[in-house]
């Protein structure tokens, strides 16, 4: 099993993503269409989760349940990453900016945050990416 990993441009919390998905997908499947198809596609399938990080630091994920292949409106194929809609917060974990998607090892990859925890008011980020640095997520 292999996880992608994606900056989550122009959201600047959990919140603003799970919005954007609401108002874009309404009950249906989220996705996310990219212009490379993973080539361990049968890893990542294989329980694999899309990791997003907001302003530095990755805060949830999404579990990805299906790779489809779309046109782009450009008329250039693209692959569409087909996300359960459930949002998991995950601990902070910081990460420098990057482009596209990248893999994502299951040891690399944050926690996600004990039940209970997700509605807590989250700590600033600065402080989150901290904490992270030195061990305490």
């Amino acid at each position: 099993m292999i996880n992608l990993i994606k900056l989550c441009v122009g959201a600047e919390k959990v919140e603003d993503l799970i919005a954007w998905q609401e108002a874009r997908y309404g009950k249906g499947p989220a996705m996310h269409v990219t212009r490379m198809a993973p080539k361990r596609a049968d890893e990542v399938l294989d329980g694999g989760s899309l990791y997003w990080v907001f302003k530095g630091v990755v805060l949830a994920r999404q579990r990805v349940v299906a790779l489809e292949d779309v046109m782009g409106a450009d008329g250039i194929p693209r692959c569409a990453i087909v996300l359960d809609r459930k949002v998991v917060r995950t601990e902070a974990l910081p990460r420098r900016p990057f482009q596209g998607w990248r893999y994502f090892k299951p040891e690399d990859a944050p926690a996600d945050l004990a039940p209970g925890r997700e509605r807590e008011e989250p700590l600033p980020r600065e402080i989150q990416a901290m904490l992270s640095e030195i061990g305490l997520r």
